[in-house]
C-alpha cells in the first residue's frame, strides 16, 4: 500500500512539475570569440515592429547570465509572430575590460514566422560580430 502511494503521488507530482514549467520561444546567447568565453551581464532589449506605425515597441530585457544567455524572451503561450528586433548593449563589456571597441550596441533584426524555436546568438569581438539562427 505504501508503494502504491508513493508511486502515486511521484506521478502526481512529476505531472504537476512538467505542467508549470513555462516555455519559452526566443534565446540569445553571447560568445567573445577573442576570448572563448561567454559574456555575462550584458543587456539585451527586445522589440517588435509595428508595420502600420513604423515605430519599434518594447517586449521585453533581460540581462544575460554567467553562460551569456538569455532564455526566456517571448512566452510560447502566445502568438508571437513578428518582426523583432535585439539590441545587444555592449560598450559596457568592453570598458569593462578595459578593451577600445568599434560598437557601442549591436542591433540584430529577424522575423518569427511560426510557432518553432528561436535562437539568436552573436559571436564577438571588439572589431566585429557576427550573428545567425542557431537552435
Amino acid at each position: 500500500m505504501k508503494k502504491l502511494i508513493f508511486t502515486t503521488v511521484f506521478v502526481l507530482f512529476t505531472i504537476i512539475a512538467f505542467a508549470q514549467k513555462k516555455n519559452y520561444q526566443l534565446s540569445s546567447h553571447i560568445l567573445d570569440v577573442s576570448k572563448g568565453i561567454p559574456v555575462s551581464g550584458v543587456t539585451i532589449k527586445l522589440e517588435i515592429y509595428n508595420e502600420k506605425t513604423k515605430i519599434w515597441k518594447l517586449v521585453d530585457e533581460r540581462v544575460t547570465d554567467e553562460n551569456g544567455r538569455i532564455v526566456d524572451f517571448l512566452s510560447s503561450e502566445k502568438n508571437n509572430k513578428g518582426i523583432y528586433k535585439l539590441t545587444y548593449y555592449t560598450s559596457e563589456y568592453f570598458k569593462s575590460n578595459n578593451t577600445d571597441s568599434f560598437y557601442p550596441f549591436i542591433e540584430v533584426v529577424f522575423e518569427i514566422k511560426d510557432e518553432n524555436h528561436y535562437h539568436v546568438p552573436i559571436t564577438l569581438s571588439a572589431y566585429g560580430y557576427s550573428t545567425y539562427r542557431g537552435n
